[in-house]
Protein backbone atom coordinates (compact mmCIF):
# COMPACT_ATOMS: atom_id res chain seq x y z
CA UNK A 1 0.00 0.00 0.00
CA UNK A 2 1.69 3.43 -0.95
CA UNK A 3 2.14 6.11 0.80
CA UNK A 4 -0.72 8.11 -0.35
CA UNK A 5 -3.21 5.33 0.53
CA UNK A 6 -2.64 5.51 3.25
CA UNK A 7 -3.28 8.91 4.21
CA UNK A 8 0.52 10.10 4.25
CA UNK A 9 2.92 12.34 2.13
CA UNK A 10 6.07 10.82 0.81
CA UNK A 11 8.98 13.02 0.09
CA UNK A 12 12.64 12.51 -1.66
CA UNK A 13 15.41 14.55 -0.65
CA UNK A 14 19.19 13.99 -1.74
CA UNK A 15 22.38 14.01 -0.15
CA UNK A 16 24.96 17.02 -0.61
CA UNK A 17 28.39 17.97 -1.05
CA UNK A 18 30.65 20.84 -0.65
CA UNK A 19 32.44 21.62 -3.74
CA UNK A 20 34.12 24.78 -2.31
CA UNK A 21 34.39 25.19 1.65
CA UNK A 22 35.50 28.31 2.84
CA UNK A 23 36.12 28.95 6.54
CA UNK A 24 36.45 32.66 8.08
CA UNK A 25 37.44 33.28 11.52
CA UNK A 26 35.26 31.93 14.70
CA UNK A 27 33.27 34.48 15.60
CA UNK A 28 32.26 35.35 19.50
CA UNK A 29 29.23 33.20 19.35
CA UNK A 30 31.73 29.95 18.34
CA UNK A 31 30.58 29.68 14.72
CA UNK A 32 32.19 30.39 11.70
CA UNK A 33 31.34 32.43 8.55
CA UNK A 34 31.25 30.13 5.64
CA UNK A 35 31.39 30.52 1.95
CA UNK A 36 30.45 27.20 0.38
CA UNK A 37 29.33 26.17 -3.32
CA UNK A 38 26.50 23.53 -2.01
CA UNK A 39 25.97 20.70 -4.66
CA UNK A 40 22.88 17.94 -4.35
CA UNK A 41 23.60 14.74 -5.83
CA UNK A 42 21.36 11.56 -6.93
CA UNK A 43 21.92 9.59 -3.09
CA UNK A 44 18.20 9.98 -1.40
CA UNK A 45 16.67 9.39 1.58
CA UNK A 46 12.70 9.22 1.01
CA UNK A 47 10.99 10.35 4.16
CA UNK A 48 7.24 9.30 5.12
CA UNK A 49 4.89 11.31 7.14
CA UNK A 50 1.48 9.83 8.18
CA UNK A 51 -1.25 11.20 10.86
CA UNK A 52 -0.57 9.53 14.10
CA UNK A 53 -1.73 9.34 17.67
CA UNK A 54 1.44 10.40 19.00
CA UNK A 55 4.98 11.62 17.82
CA UNK A 56 6.68 8.83 16.52
CA UNK A 57 10.12 8.12 14.30
CA UNK A 58 10.99 5.12 12.91
CA UNK A 59 13.49 3.93 10.46
CA UNK A 60 14.78 1.68 7.69
CA UNK A 61 17.46 1.24 5.08
CA UNK A 62 21.25 0.50 5.78
CA UNK A 63 22.50 3.38 8.01
CA UNK A 64 19.11 2.89 10.39
CA UNK A 65 20.93 1.81 13.04
CA UNK A 66 22.94 4.77 13.78
CA UNK A 67 20.16 7.40 13.88
CA UNK A 68 18.00 8.13 17.23
CA UNK A 69 14.51 7.05 16.94
CA UNK A 70 13.68 9.63 19.73
CA UNK A 71 12.34 12.76 20.24
CA UNK A 72 16.00 14.01 19.49
CA UNK A 73 15.54 13.16 15.79
CA UNK A 74 15.72 16.45 13.81
CA UNK A 75 13.17 15.04 11.50
CA UNK A 76 10.72 14.88 14.42
CA UNK A 77 12.30 18.21 15.32
CA UNK A 78 10.92 19.56 12.49
CA UNK A 79 7.65 18.39 12.33
CA UNK A 80 6.94 19.70 15.75
CA UNK A 81 8.95 22.80 14.57
CA UNK A 82 5.96 23.26 12.02
CA UNK A 83 3.16 22.26 13.67
CA UNK A 84 4.00 24.65 16.31
CA UNK A 85 4.56 27.72 14.44
CA UNK A 86 1.21 26.63 12.33
CA UNK A 87 -0.52 26.76 15.79
CA UNK A 88 0.82 29.96 16.58
CA UNK A 89 -0.17 31.78 13.78
CA UNK A 90 -3.75 30.01 13.63
CA UNK A 91 -3.93 32.22 17.06
CA UNK A 92 -2.38 35.47 16.10
CA UNK A 93 -4.94 35.55 13.30
CA UNK A 94 -8.50 34.30 14.67
CA UNK A 95 -11.79 34.53 12.41
CA UNK A 96 -13.24 38.12 11.84
CA UNK A 97 -16.18 38.78 14.29
CA UNK A 98 -19.20 37.33 13.59
CA UNK A 99 -22.48 39.80 14.07
CA UNK A 100 -25.66 38.30 15.78
CA UNK A 101 -29.24 39.73 15.89
CA UNK A 102 -30.29 39.52 19.82
CA UNK A 103 -34.30 39.86 19.37
CA UNK A 104 -34.93 41.38 22.82
CA UNK A 105 -32.23 44.49 21.93
CA UNK A 106 -32.38 45.23 18.82
CA UNK A 107 -29.53 45.92 16.70
CA UNK A 108 -27.01 43.96 15.44
CA UNK A 109 -23.82 43.29 17.58
CA UNK A 110 -20.48 42.10 16.80
CA UNK A 111 -19.08 39.07 19.19
CA UNK A 112 -15.33 37.84 18.18
CA UNK A 113 -15.16 34.77 17.13
CA UNK A 114 -13.57 32.04 18.99
CA UNK A 115 -9.61 30.93 17.69
CA UNK A 116 -9.58 27.20 16.47
CA UNK A 117 -6.90 25.35 16.09
CA UNK A 118 -5.70 24.65 12.70
CA UNK A 119 -7.92 21.41 11.25
CA UNK A 120 -5.75 18.69 10.40
CA UNK A 121 -2.69 19.42 12.27
CA UNK A 122 -1.67 16.88 15.19
CA UNK A 123 1.11 14.18 15.58
CA UNK A 124 2.65 12.40 12.53
CA UNK A 125 4.13 8.88 12.57
CA UNK A 126 7.55 9.80 10.56
CA UNK A 127 9.62 7.08 8.63
CA UNK A 128 12.95 7.50 6.83
CA UNK A 129 13.73 5.39 4.37
CA UNK A 130 17.69 6.27 5.36
CA UNK A 131 20.10 5.74 1.92
CA UNK A 132 22.38 8.90 2.52
CA UNK A 133 25.54 8.17 5.37
CA UNK A 134 25.04 9.37 8.95
CA UNK A 135 27.90 11.42 9.99
CA UNK A 136 29.58 11.49 6.94
CA UNK A 137 29.27 15.36 5.43
CA UNK A 138 26.43 14.73 3.34
CA UNK A 139 23.99 16.68 5.29
CA UNK A 140 21.84 13.53 6.02
CA UNK A 141 20.01 14.76 9.15
CA UNK A 142 19.41 18.18 7.69
CA UNK A 143 18.16 16.49 4.45
CA UNK A 144 15.63 14.42 6.24
CA UNK A 145 14.44 17.55 8.67
CA UNK A 146 13.74 19.38 5.20
CA UNK A 147 11.81 16.23 3.19
CA UNK A 148 9.62 16.60 6.82
CA UNK A 149 9.32 20.41 6.91
CA UNK A 150 7.67 19.56 3.21
CA UNK A 151 6.01 16.33 3.69
CA UNK A 152 4.43 18.31 6.50
CA UNK A 153 2.77 20.93 4.86
CA UNK A 154 1.82 19.31 2.32
CA UNK A 155 0.05 16.72 4.91
CA UNK A 156 -1.80 19.59 6.57
CA UNK A 157 -2.49 21.25 3.76
CA UNK A 158 -0.80 24.48 5.09
CA UNK A 159 1.02 26.00 1.71
CA UNK A 160 3.33 27.47 3.97
CA UNK A 161 5.19 30.97 2.12
CA UNK A 162 8.96 29.72 1.18
CA UNK A 163 10.05 32.19 3.73
CA UNK A 164 8.26 30.70 6.53
CA UNK A 165 10.29 27.17 5.30
CA UNK A 166 13.17 28.61 5.26
CA UNK A 167 13.35 30.65 8.81
CA UNK A 168 12.00 27.03 9.97
CA UNK A 169 15.20 25.35 8.28
CA UNK A 170 17.66 28.29 9.34
CA UNK A 171 16.41 27.35 13.23
CA UNK A 172 16.85 23.35 12.53
CA UNK A 173 20.68 23.73 10.97
CA UNK A 174 22.61 25.11 8.50
CA UNK A 175 22.21 22.63 5.97
CA UNK A 176 18.45 22.44 6.37
CA UNK A 177 18.22 25.79 3.66
CA UNK A 178 20.01 24.35 0.80
CA UNK A 179 17.92 20.49 1.23
CA UNK A 180 15.02 22.61 0.47
CA UNK A 181 16.74 23.77 -3.00
CA UNK A 182 18.85 21.69 -3.99
CA UNK A 183 21.07 22.22 -7.47
CA UNK A 184 24.07 23.89 -6.60
CA UNK A 185 24.31 27.06 -4.89
CA UNK A 186 26.33 29.22 -2.62
CA UNK A 187 25.65 29.28 1.23
CA UNK A 188 26.95 32.08 3.34
CA UNK A 189 26.49 32.54 7.15
CA UNK A 190 26.91 29.15 8.68
CA UNK A 191 25.47 27.81 5.81
CA UNK A 192 21.95 28.59 6.11
CA UNK A 193 21.37 31.34 3.64
CA UNK A 194 21.29 29.96 0.39
CA UNK A 195 21.64 31.48 -2.83
CA UNK A 196 21.40 29.94 -6.74
CA UNK A 197 24.54 29.99 -8.47
CA UNK A 198 25.13 29.91 -12.39
CA UNK A 199 25.71 26.22 -13.08
CA UNK A 200 26.12 24.11 -16.30
CA UNK A 201 26.38 20.89 -16.80
CA UNK A 202 25.99 17.24 -15.29
CA UNK A 203 28.67 15.56 -12.87
CA UNK A 204 29.59 12.28 -12.23
CA UNK A 205 30.92 11.52 -8.64
CA UNK A 206 32.21 8.44 -6.66
CA UNK A 207 31.70 8.69 -2.67
CA UNK A 208 34.23 6.47 -0.44
CA UNK A 209 32.17 6.40 2.95
CA UNK A 210 33.70 5.64 5.23
CA UNK A 211 32.90 3.21 8.37
CA UNK A 212 32.68 5.52 11.35
CA UNK A 213 32.20 9.28 11.23
CA UNK A 214 33.21 12.66 12.29
CA UNK A 215 31.87 15.03 14.61
CA UNK A 216 31.47 18.63 13.10
CA UNK A 217 32.54 20.19 16.01
CA UNK A 218 35.22 18.02 16.42
CA UNK A 219 36.51 19.01 12.96
CA UNK A 220 35.89 23.05 13.39
CA UNK A 221 37.95 22.79 16.65
CA UNK A 222 40.46 20.69 14.79
CA UNK A 223 40.85 23.31 12.25
CA UNK A 224 40.83 26.44 14.64
CA UNK A 225 43.50 24.61 16.91
CA UNK A 226 46.19 24.02 13.67
CA UNK A 227 45.40 27.80 12.56
CA UNK A 228 46.61 29.00 15.89
CA UNK A 229 49.83 26.57 16.18
CA UNK A 230 50.42 28.02 12.67
CA UNK A 231 49.69 31.58 14.29
CA UNK A 232 46.86 32.21 11.59
CA UNK A 233 45.19 34.85 13.44
CA UNK A 234 44.40 37.21 10.66
CA UNK A 235 41.95 35.01 8.96
CA UNK A 236 39.94 36.86 5.67
CA UNK A 237 36.15 37.00 5.45
CA UNK A 238 35.59 33.95 3.10
CA UNK A 239 34.15 34.61 -0.21
CA UNK A 240 33.47 32.18 -3.40
CA UNK A 241 36.95 31.74 -5.28
CA UNK A 242 36.89 33.05 -8.94
CA UNK A 243 38.31 29.72 -10.26
CA UNK A 244 35.17 27.63 -8.30
CA UNK A 245 32.52 29.93 -10.13
CA UNK A 246 34.16 29.82 -13.73
CA UNK A 247 34.28 26.36 -13.86
CA UNK A 248 30.62 25.96 -13.23
CA UNK A 249 29.45 29.13 -15.25
CA UNK A 250 31.67 26.80 -18.22
CA UNK A 251 30.62 23.11 -17.11
CA UNK A 252 33.78 21.96 -17.46
CA UNK A 253 34.86 18.80 -15.29
CA UNK A 254 38.26 19.38 -15.54
CA UNK A 255 38.10 22.91 -14.45
CA UNK A 256 35.79 21.71 -11.61
CA UNK A 257 38.11 19.17 -10.41
CA UNK A 258 41.21 21.44 -10.35
CA UNK A 259 39.00 23.90 -8.35
CA UNK A 260 37.87 21.88 -5.15
CA UNK A 261 38.88 23.27 -1.34
CA UNK A 262 37.70 22.59 1.52
CA UNK A 263 39.22 24.97 4.54
CA UNK A 264 38.22 21.40 6.85
CA UNK A 265 39.66 19.16 4.49
CA UNK A 266 43.23 19.10 6.61
CA UNK A 267 41.27 19.37 9.98
CA UNK A 268 39.13 16.23 8.99
CA UNK A 269 42.20 14.26 7.94
CA UNK A 270 44.16 15.18 11.03
CA UNK A 271 42.08 13.85 13.04
CA UNK A 272 41.44 10.73 10.93
CA UNK A 273 45.02 10.09 8.91
CA UNK A 274 43.52 6.57 7.22
CA UNK A 275 41.67 9.34 5.01
CA UNK A 276 44.43 10.10 3.54
CA UNK A 277 45.19 6.98 1.75
CA UNK A 278 42.19 6.67 0.29
CA UNK A 279 42.17 10.28 -0.91
CA UNK A 280 45.72 9.38 -2.81
CA UNK A 281 44.38 6.09 -4.16
CA UNK A 282 41.02 8.00 -6.01
CA UNK A 283 43.65 10.30 -7.31
CA UNK A 284 46.23 7.50 -8.59
CA UNK A 285 43.01 5.56 -10.00
CA UNK A 286 42.08 8.62 -12.72
CA UNK A 287 39.79 10.96 -10.55
CA UNK A 288 40.08 14.36 -11.88
CA UNK A 289 39.78 15.71 -8.28
CA UNK A 290 39.05 14.31 -5.26
CA UNK A 291 37.76 16.20 -1.90
CA UNK A 292 36.50 15.61 1.61
CA UNK A 293 32.60 16.44 1.49
CA UNK A 294 32.05 19.18 4.43
CA UNK A 295 33.26 18.11 7.97
CA UNK A 296 33.92 14.74 6.49
CA UNK A 297 34.59 11.56 6.59
CA UNK A 298 33.13 11.01 3.22
CA UNK A 299 35.32 11.37 0.27
CA UNK A 300 34.10 13.19 -2.88
CA UNK A 301 36.20 12.52 -6.47
CA UNK A 302 34.91 14.00 -9.31
CA UNK A 303 35.01 11.67 -12.72
CA UNK A 304 34.95 12.13 -16.21
CA UNK A 305 31.26 10.16 -17.09
CA UNK A 306 29.63 6.98 -15.73
CA UNK A 307 32.22 4.50 -17.35
CA UNK A 308 34.78 6.49 -15.23
CA UNK A 309 32.63 6.09 -12.36
CA UNK A 310 32.26 2.54 -12.57
CA UNK A 311 35.92 1.77 -12.97
CA UNK A 312 36.76 4.38 -9.86
CA UNK A 313 34.04 2.61 -7.75
CA UNK A 314 35.85 -0.65 -8.82
CA UNK A 315 39.16 -0.05 -8.08
CA UNK A 316 38.57 1.94 -5.03
CA UNK A 317 36.69 -1.25 -3.42
CA UNK A 318 39.04 -4.26 -5.54
CA UNK A 319 42.26 -2.32 -3.66
CA UNK A 320 40.40 -2.42 -0.10
CA UNK A 321 40.81 1.24 0.71
CA UNK A 322 37.22 1.51 0.77
CA UNK A 323 34.46 -0.63 1.43
CA UNK A 324 31.59 1.36 0.93
CA UNK A 325 31.85 2.93 -2.57
CA UNK A 326 28.92 4.51 -3.76
CA UNK A 327 28.05 6.46 -7.48
CA UNK A 328 25.92 9.85 -7.59
CA UNK A 329 25.40 12.20 -10.18
CA UNK A 330 24.37 16.27 -9.37
CA UNK A 331 23.21 18.45 -9.60
CA UNK A 332 19.85 16.80 -8.13
CA UNK A 333 16.49 18.52 -7.11
CA UNK A 334 15.88 19.69 -3.72
CA UNK A 335 13.34 17.78 -1.34
CA UNK A 336 9.67 17.37 -3.72
CA UNK A 337 7.04 15.48 -2.74
CA UNK A 338 6.61 11.84 -4.53
CA UNK A 339 3.35 10.79 -3.55
CA UNK A 340 0.43 12.77 -1.45
CA UNK A 341 -3.28 11.80 -0.76
CA UNK A 342 -5.35 12.82 -3.66
CA UNK A 343 -6.51 16.70 -3.51
CA UNK A 344 -3.47 17.76 -1.75
CA UNK A 345 -1.83 20.96 -2.60
CA UNK A 346 1.48 20.13 -3.32
CA UNK A 347 2.33 23.86 -4.37
CA UNK A 348 3.67 26.93 -2.05
CA UNK A 349 3.00 30.53 -1.59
Amino acid sequence: MTAAARGGVTVRVPAKINLELIVGPRRADGYHDLSTVFHAVGLYDDITVTPASQWAVTLSGPYRHLVPETGDNLALKAARLLAQRAAAEAAADPEPAEEVEEPSRGPLRQVPSKPEEPQGIGPVHVHIAKEIPVAAGMAGGSADAAATLVACDALWQLNTDREVLDELAAELGSDVNFALTGGTAIGSGRGERVAPVLSRGRYHWVLAVAKEGLSTPAVFAECDRLRDDRGEHDIPDPQPSPDMMAALRGGDSHALGAALRNDLQEAALSLRPDLQEVLDAGLEYGALGGIVSGSGPTLAFLVDGPEGALDLAVALTASGVASDVKRAVGPAHGAHVLNAPAGTPLGRK
